[in-house]
């Protein structure tokens, strides 16, 4: 292609500028400078070739994806160090890295319709740029630098607390890591806290021997905390320690706050 094509290639795209509105809505607040979300959103497909403005060079978001990046993986790190205690620095380095993986960020931005609003050349457009996992992980990494850069580090982090911290997808990821090992991770939990150990009692059994079910109880300190019912004393306990642990995590959350 000429530096001709390339050039109008690219500023046919480069007119297409992000207003205000449509970045405070994105965003979900006010903000400041627009020039650093202009940016978060500019693709580097934008900045091959001859530049159309003498002085005005047109810069990609790599810049700001470089500082996204360890923004989101500093503050999803200090989250879990709090809100998994019981769970060892391996489990945790795993856990962070499912949520800030590629494919995970890219559903962040899947769900905040950021291709829409990138800004690439035509070429890139027609090439499926806009879908691409690894574009969309990038420019959600890159808008969290912006955040911090326009609006301080409270903006980052409630941003990336909203979308990719998100409770159910963290315990669906955490679940997913421990096997679903709920009395297991029940056990870590409380021995963490407090020097006893977790504790099940059968509450109830019911039905004929092809179809029984037990109904158990996990206690904490002789003190009932979850219950659980299952074909099996195993699965019942599972299910118990399963209650037990969200209600101590839920009561915890509580009294931070």
């Amino acid at each position: 292609m000429s530096d001709a094509s390339t050039a109008a290639d690219r500023a046919s795209s480069d007119d297409d500028v992000p207003n205000r509105q449509a970045i405070e809505s994105l965003v979900g607040r006010s903000i400041g400078k627009r020039a650093f979300y202009v940016e978060a959103l500019t693709h580097r497909s934008l900045t091959r070739g001859p530049q159309p403005n003498a002085g005005e060079a047109v810069r990609s978001n790599e810049r700001l994806e470089f500082l996204g990046d360890a923004l989101v993986g500093a503050e999803v790190a200090e989250a879990l160090f709090h809100r998994f205690p019981e769970k060892s620095e391996g489990d945790l380095s795993r856990l962070r890295a499912r949520l800030v993986s590629g494919e995970a960020l890219a559903r962040c931005a899947e769900r905040l319709e950021l291709g829409r609003h990138l800004r690439v050349s035509k070429n890139a457009d027609r090439s499926g740029t806009r879908t691409s996992r690894t574009v969309l992980a990038d420019a959600f990494e890159a808008l969290v630098g912006a955040l911090y850069l326009d609006c301080g580090a409270g903006a980052a982090r409630s941003f990336v607390k909203k979308h990719v911290l998100a409770p159910a997808e963290v315990e669906k990821k955490a679940d997913a890591l421990g096997g679903e090992n709920y009395k297991s991770r029940l056990q870590e939990y409380v021995q963490a806290r407090r020097p006893v150990q977790p504790a099940y009692r059968l509450a109830e059994k019911e039905g004929p021997p092809h179809a029984r079910r037990f109904t158990v109880e996990a206690l904490v300190g002789d003190e009932p905390k979850g219950r659980g019912t299952a074909r099996s004393k195993q699965d019942a306990e599972q299910a118990a320690a399963r209650e037990a642990l969200q209600r101590l995590r839920a009561n915890e959350d509580a009294l931070d706050d």
